[in-house]
């Protein structure tokens, strides 16, 4: 598993023009899905990133995470972060799991944000292409593998 972290000031995503998640203050995750993982990557992937120390403190220190600002997260699937560009000019998206096996990874990952949180989780569409607009505050871009 592999996610990119964004600490934004805010972010949304559009599919046909259409608005399917938005968030304010919070983290926007650009989330690549291995054809290995198993909800056991998920659920560690949740736990850490929710406890995720990068929002600043009264002291200016990265100290807070997500919960503790009671920020928002919005989830987007992006398989091409498994993009292997070793040969060639061309990715090989090999490694990226096939629909059949990310997309209830990807629910999962969703559901499991949810269950573990009280924060507003908001959600891009899985395989659909997508617009993403966000301000990334700071710039902070953690990336979390598992």
């Amino acid at each position: 598993m592999k996610i990119v972290v964004q600490r934004v000031k805010r972010a949304s995503v559009k599919v046909n023009n259409e608005v399917t998640g938005k968030i304010n203050r919070g983290l926007m995750l650009l989330v690549g899905i291995h054809e290995s993982d198993t909800k056991k990557e998920i659920d560690w992937c949740c736990r850490k990133i929710s406890r995720l120390r990068i929002f600043e403190d009264e002291e200016g220190k990265m100290n807070r995470s997500v919960e503790d600002i009671n920020g928002g997260i919005l989830v987007v699937s992006q398989f091409t972060l498994y993009g292997d560009t070793r040969k060639g000019t061309r990715p090989s998206f090999i490694e990226a799991a096939k629909p059949k096996v990310a997309e209830p990874l990807y629910d999962y990952m969703i559901d499991r944000f949810k269950q573990i949180t009280n924060l507003l989780i908001e959600e891009g569409k899985f395989g659909a292409m997508m617009e993403v607009d966000l301000i990334n505050d700071g710039p902070v871009t953690i990336i979390v593998e598992k």
